[in-house]
């Protein structure tokens, strides 16, 4: 791009509440400002081009946040909420067979009965056209990508990404300056490893004192199966194979309405085998014989990808700094054990507009909003959090075996007894820095996709519905080329190629043949040369189906996610 002052000045909006996100905490904050004083002036921006179109979930929904919300929601005949659970099954899986857990073994977090299977992207929809309705002003297709300060170096509101770049980062003949949208606060749910979020973070040291964020990738499809084969309300869970021991994750099983189940699988990304590929473990656990059966006959109808927090209590980073706040998965809500997040999210969304109303009522404006910082610990979100918050890091040191038991029997006496007998856990090291040289692991050769039961992920992104204009610039920013030859392919061995769930990225030599096992390698019978001086890293941004995990799991954190122009990405449907 050339230099900022040759660029036309931006147009400014004045509102009195910017929110970056409209997904389940940004549209609670939303709702809930507009409750507290209907003449405030809010403002959501959504990167999707439509609400909804990126939000991907399981979804299990605890209803505690919507009926703090919303508290007749149940008279709205047209609420989502339609399939509450009926059953609820865990399962162990073996090479060959399971074993179902006891419920009543499982401490009583775990039960999922009251709780909803939801598509989470159709919950963001009406909670929008709840919001209009209020007065709210919704922008999808617009990406916030700038965090805007005033002199004393608070958050007065935020900017839009310019419209019409071309490749070459010049303005093309449809260029459009972004715009500026200024607020007495600001309010940050981006979700899962936000852009801004990140840059707030970094500026005001708001993880000094925190464990590292630890993260998972989770993998969605959608199927209409048989009416046989068909549980509705069914809730199923299972953990073990396809994973080894050492290797944390698990799976689940969702009977919606109409005939349809969510098939998802969450792998944790602090594994440490350059060689393993999560897309590629989620087809294999389809195989297995307790769960092929129930799509035998169906159809695929949808498929996504996203990262997810998993850090929880000890993870949480300050949430306020002068200006603004972060809310839901930007902060880092999910209960990993519950394998829900949204309750959380709708929680603090509320939690954090209370806090702002009181500030401009009290004319107030670009401040620190310590209230909410000070009380999340003790309200219903630090409760939730805190039972669980051994659980990920017994995983992470003593596998999956030793790690759940023990999770299980943590989980029962802070239910039973309200402390722990390990206290409060750290988590180690970053996500990233688990990754281990290739050297000390052997290639995994997986089956191939039979286009029935499993598939590739160039049929899985076209079910996604992404799309990307090819002539924009790449939003998958590569800091150093020469790091990433030197070291993510030559001591890794290109785990881009495996860990992306969309075939983003492949290593390619000069004759455009796949190198480090990417997409189409072991067809092609492609090996990695670790000195191959032609070895090129090849991005196919377009298939992008923003989920984070390359700014995630990437060994040198070389790769850095920002939104691409407009709405692109995804359009999820029913996810």
């Amino acid at each position: 791009m050339s230099e900022t002052a040759e660029l036309p000045e931006r147009e400014s909006m004045e509102f009195d509440v910017v929110i970056v996100g409209a997904g389940p905490a940004g549209l609670s904050a939303a709702i809930r400002i507009k409750q507290g004083n209907p003449d405030l002036t809010v403002v959501v921006l959504e990167k999707g081009g439509e609400v909804g179109a990126h939000i991907l979930s399981g979804a299990v929904v605890d209803p505690v946040g919507i009926d703090m919300l919303i508290p007749d929601w149940r008279e709205d005949p047209d609420h989502p909420f339609r399939t509450e659970v009926t059953a609820d099954h865990f399962l162990v899986l073996g090479p060959g067979g399971s074993v179902r857990l006891p419920n009543f073994a499982m401490p009583p977090l775990m039960n999922n009965h009251g709780n909803f299977i939801v598509s989470l992207g159709n919950v963001c929809r009406w909670l929008g056209a709840r919001a209009e309705a209020l007065g709210v002003e919704i922008y999808p297709g617009f990406a916030a990508t700038e965090v805007l300060y005033n002199e004393a170096g608070a958050v007065i509101g935020v900017a839009t990404g310019d419209m019409g770049v071309e490749r070459n980062g010049e303005p093309g003949p449809n260029y459009a300056r972004g715009m500026e949208l200024m607020g007495k606060y600001v309010l940050i749910g981006e979700g899962v490893r936000g852009s801004l979020a990140k840059q707030l973070i970094s500026r005001f040291r708001l993880d000094e004192g925190r464990e590292p964020q630890k993260f998972g990738i989770g993998l969605k499809e959608l199927w209409e199966v048989k009416p046989e084969h068909h549980k509705r309300g069914l809730v199923q869970h299972s953990f073990g194979w396809p994973l080894d021991m050492k290797t944390g994750g698990g799976s689940f099983l969702y009977h919606l309405g109409e005939n349809q189940v969510a098939v998802g699988f969450v792998m944790h990304l602090n594994y440490r085998n350059p060689y393993l590929s999560p897309f590629e473990e989620f087809q294999r656990f389809k195989t297995h014989p307790s769960i092929a059966g129930v799509f035998e006959g169906g159809k695929r109808l949808s498929y996504g990808a996203r990262a997810i927090t998993e850090g929880g209590f000890q993870s949480v980073p300050k949430l306020v700094f002068p200006g603004g706040a972060l809310i839901g998965c930007s902060a880092g809500f999910v209960n990993v054990a519950r394998i829900k997040g949204s309750h959380n999210a709708m929680l603090s969304g509320i939690q954090a507009a209370d806090e702002l109303v009181a500030a401009i009522s009290a004319g107030r404006s670009n401040d620190v909003l310590q209230g909410y910082e000070d009380g999340w610990r003790a309200s219903a979100i630090g409760a939730d959090l805190k039972k669980v918050r051994n659980v990920k890091p017994l995983w992470s040191k003593l596998g999956t075996i030793g790690g759940v038991a023990l999770g299980g029997i943590d989980m029962w006496c802070n239910s039973l007894f309200g402390f722990s007998p390990f206290g409060t856990m750290k988590h180690g090291k970053p996500d990233y820095a688990c990754l281990e040289p290739a050297e000390q692991h052997s290639r995994i050769d997986y089956p191939k996709p039979d286009g029935v039961l499993t598939f590739d992920r160039s049929s899985s992104v076209y079910l996604s519905n992404t799309n990307h204009d090819e002539n924009e610039p790449i939003h998958l920013q590569v800091k150093d080329p020469a790091l990433q030859k030197s070291s993510e392919y030559a001591v890794f061995s290109g785990p881009s190629t495996r860990y992306c769930p969309a075939g983003v990225y492949e290593w390619l030599d000069a004759d455009g043949n796949a190198l480090a096992g990417g997409p189409g390698a072991s067809e092609k019978g492609g090996e990695v040369s670790h000195s191959n001086p032609e070895a090129r890293f090849v991005i196919n941004s377009q298939n992008c189906v923003h989920c984070k995990t390359c700014d995630i799991k990437d060994p040198n954190q070389n790769i850095n996610w920002v939104p691409p122009q407009g709405g692109e990405g995804p359009v999820y449907v029913d996810m």
